[in-house]
């Protein structure tokens, strides 16, 4: 068993009666094709049969009942119905707008220097047992100016050698952004992404209104950072150097790892519970003709010693 599994296994045995008792209170949503709402108005995704999801309340509640620490800009979470093995959690920052007149001047090498330095930093602060390394990009920082999406992926490793990945999509809105962060063990990953990319961000859409070329310059919030800022972490450059990918990546473990697999195993015992009764009521329907063929053969026919036409006593 690879040591990603192991935490996953050990929340799978510490948590499955919390995920039993999730399950009874959320409200799963199981795609036919039509339309959810994301975050009061500001997101559509067209559900797919393939998949169900969690709103922002339930999946926050999800986190919660595992033992992770929702951070209040959930929106949802979508997980495939016919595996477990990825999922992708969506979040809303409204962090203001954010300016991407650093398209063309992104630069890989020193965002991935900032990354090292920062991660050998905290590692200081740190034991031994915990500590992270930067390899490289797995793909470098991509910016599509059509799409307004920001997407990079990160390869580490930690003191044992075993891979971590942290793979991201930022979807730029009017006044901040929305994250889709896909969890998925690495030898998956890019089969995971591709499936991701052609059924649930194709058709994930941010409602008019509220799409990046709605900004309105003088009038709504304005970020004051740009897209290298983004890529690592948020605020600045200097806050990235000083808090490094280790923070980060605890972060996503701490909120992803162990709630992933405890919400992964949670939606197929229920999709799993809806084949079994689907599949039962099929038997059922299939038997019932033989059953009732069967009872008209066992039931017994008139006893020819006894003489209908004369009266009881």
């Amino acid at each position: 068993m690879k040591k990603w599994m192991l935490p996953l296994a050990l929340a799978l045995s510490l948590t499955v009666p919390a995920v039993a008792s999730a399950e009874g209170e959320l409200n799963w949503i199981e795609g036919s094709g039509q339309q959810v709402e994301l975050g009061d108005g500001l997101a559509q995704l067209k559900l797919g049969s393939g998949y169900v999801m969690l709103n922002a309340d339930d999946t926050r509640a999800f986190q919660k009942s595992n033992g992770g620490v929702p951070n209040g800009s959930e929106i949802g979470s979508v997980f495939p119905a016919d595996n477990d093995s990825w999922a992708v959690f969506f979040d809303y920052d409204d962090v203001g707008h954010i300016s991407d007149e650093d398209k063309n001047s992104i630069d890989a090498k020193e965002l991935l220097k900032s990354y090292k330095e920062g991660t050998e930093e905290a590692n200081k602060e740190r034991g031994e047992a915990d500590w992270l390394f930067v390899d490289g990009w797995e793909n470098e920082p991509h910016y599509d100016e059509k799409l307004h999406n920001l997407t990079w992926t990160l390869r580490a490793h930690d003191n044992d050698q075993e891979t971590i990945i942290n793979d991201n999509v930022r979807l730029l809105t009017r006044e901040g952004y929305i994250s889709a962060v896909l969890v998925s063990d690495p030898e998956h990953l890019a089969a995971a992404r591709e499936q991701m990319e052609a059924e649930v961000l194709s058709v994930f859409t941010i409602q008019e209104g509220k799409r990046y070329e709605n900004y309105v310059e003088g009038k709504d919030k304005k970020s004051n950072y740009g897209l290298a800022a983004l890529v690592v972490g948020g605020a600045s450059l200097a806050v990235a150097k000083k808090v490094g990918l280790l923070a980060l990546l605890v972060v996503g473990i701490k909120k992803f790892g162990v709630i992933l697999i405890a919400a992964l195993a949670g939606a197929w015992r229920w999709m799993r519970g809806k084949k079994q009764q689907a599949a039962a009521r099929t038997v059922e329907q299939e038997n019932r003709p033989a059953e009732q063929a069967g009872l008209a053969e066992a039931q017994p026919g008139p006893d020819p010693s006894i003489n209908r036409d004369t009266p009881s006593l």
